[in-house]
């Protein structure tokens, strides 16, 4: 099987907003901790079946945080899935595979 890289970085819109929204409070409990802010920035997606997101999402002050967040087939009708993220970010970190 052919592994398709993710797209190039784009702005974040109000579909990639939504998806960190519905992965947030997941997030939150792995940290344990609230973020007073949640706002996707950018984000890029891999598309191989199902779709992975990559967002960057500002929760405070200068904070970032990276999200990888899977998307299953339509037909599967399963929930977002936070599949994995990185704390510490900065805003001008390249948001790339992990």
């Amino acid at each position: 099987m052919m592994c398709v890289a993710p797209s190039a970085a784009q702005p974040a819109t109000a579909e990639t907003q939504n998806i960190a929204n519905q992965v947030r409070s997941q997030l939150e409990e792995k940290e344990n901790k609230k973020f007073p802010v949640f706002e996707a920035v950018s984000f890029r997606s891999q598309v191989v079946a199902e779709t992975n997101y990559f967002i960057r999402v500002h929760v405070g002050d200068e904070e970032f945080v990276h999200l990888r967040v899977f998307q299953s087939l339509p037909h599967e009708n399963k929930p977002l899935t936070l599949s994995n993220y990185q704390t510490n970010k900065a805003k001008h970190d390249e948001l790339s595979y992990f």
